[in-house]
């Protein structure tokens, strides 16, 4: 638990599916990440603690969960413990994330399945980044997604 990185949180928005949040959990405990946010705004809540026994939904005992029913309340909370908020989107203002300059303390702030973020999600981030794609396909799945910006993070962190 030493290893924990305090200063990197992950926020998730509304997210649909208890399995991608199982998998996105296994990712967050792989890179240290100290604690997990969950926001259901509009979806149905689920507990964190209470997902399946599957090896991925494990990792949940390893991580500290806070949870929201306000988008507000929640990036509000966080910019007070001085994180920085940066949303995963596409969009002109959005920073390519392998030349982003990443913020000593990271909030990730990751949307749901279908309709990403919220508009305001997007408007109380302190920042945008996106991940280049060379395909046709320009979105992945949101454990896949999570899972690249983590490892971005925690290599640009290695100096």
């Amino acid at each position: 638990m030493q290893s924990r990185q305090k200063n990197l949180t992950v926020v998730l928005e509304d997210i649909y599916d208890p399995h991608n949040a199982a998998a996105i959990w296994r990712t967050c405990e792989a890179y240290g990440v100290g604690k997990v946010c969950l926001i259901f705004d509009k979806q149905k809540p689920f507990n964190p603690k209470k997902i399946g026994k599957s090896s991925s939904a494990t990792a949940n005992k390893w991580l500290d969960f806070e949870i929201y029913r306000k988008t507000s309340d929640c990036l509000d909370t966080l910019k007070k413990q001085k994180f920085k908020i940066i949303a995963t989107v596409l969009s002109k203002q959005a920073k390519n994330i392998y030349e982003f300059k990443w913020p000593e303390k990271v909030a990730l702030l990751v949307g749901n399945e279908h309709s990403g973020l919220s508009e305001e999600a997007i408007r109380l981030s302190d920042y945008q980044v996106y991940i280049p794609m060379q395909g046709m396909v320009q979105s992945l799945n949101v454990s896949v997604a999570t899972a690249i910006f983590l490892s971005e993070i925690y290599r640009s962190r290695l100096g």
